[in-house]
């Protein structure tokens, strides 16, 4: 369940909806080395409290470019939510970089690390100087509970800051729910239609005209049996302008000598 924060709504077609942007940072992404993952997760699970990724941005492990764009985002979107670089090798620097982007120092935090030592009082020793670094927080941070491998993420103004590892991220997720003031939840409709993208563009590019601040509309093609034809897929916040906007699509695609299936 998501409740309400301070963070003030974003107003889209009248209607009450946040907006997030997803911030994936990490070398090993950008190489291939590692499959990304976590930004379907999360645009799946924040639609799901109202909000919607409205942006994705891949960057490198660099301090100056994650300060920065983190400051880009959270001026942008209503929240920021950064994925990767906060866990104890050089190369995690996430953590640094969101405090230079607020302006504040790293700060050993007591819990943080209170949770560290629990976490490895089987044998103290394996809680070296590395790993005691991911108790090191930004001035002001509020931690995010991980309750996989312990080191926790934060919360600072509206970005979040997630671990990685996707197991991880998601566990972070789901106990920072309550943070997250939701507005209407995206809704979707999809049609399988039996014409081509080219045979039906002109006709869906006026009922996207026609719905324009309240619909948005995607025509993907899809090859089946050895026929090409396309999907149709409708979202909008709104349940009735969305079933209007499919009956016309659906009207449009019958005119055309077409068929159409919903899925």
């Amino acid at each position: 369940m998501c409740l309400d924060s301070v963070l003030s709504p974003s107003i889209i077609a009248g209607m009450m909806q946040k907006t997030a942007a997803v911030l994936i940072i990490g070398n090993e992404i950008l190489s291939g080395r590692i499959k990304e993952s976590n930004l379907g997760f999360l645009a799946a699970a924040l639609n799901e409290c109202g909000v919607k990724v409205a942006h994705a941005r891949v960057i490198p492990d660099n301090e100056t470019i994650i300060a920065d764009t983190v400051n880009e985002l959270r001026a942008a979107y209503d929240y920021v939510f950064t994925t990767g670089g906060i866990g104890p090798t050089h190369d995690d620097i996430t953590t640094a970089s969101v405090a230079r982007a607020f302006g504040v120092p790293l700060l050993r935090h007591a819990e943080a690390e209170a949770r560290l030592r629990a976490h490895y009082r089987h044998d103290e020793s394996l809680l070296n100087a590395a790993r005691l670094k991911m108790a090191d927080i930004p001035q002001g941070a509020t931690l995010i509970d991980n309750p996989v491998s312990t080191a926790p993420g934060f919360m600072l103004g509206n970005v979040f800051v997630l671990a990685g590892v996707p197991v991880i991220m998601q566990a972070m997720f789901d106990n920072l729910r309550h943070h997250l003031e939701g507005g209407s939840p995206t809704l979707s409709r999809s049609l399988e239609i039996n014409l081509p993208e080219g045979t039906v563009a002109a006709a869906i590019t006026t009922i996207q005209k026609d719905f324009e601040k309240d619909v948005e509309i995607g025509i993907y093609p899809l090859f089946r049996q050895g026929e090409l034809g396309a999907t149709l897929v409708l979202r909008s916040i709104d349940a009735a302008t969305l079933s209007a906007a499919t009956h016309a699509a659906m009207q449009a695609v019958t005119a055309l000598g077409g068929s159409w299936k919903e899925i």
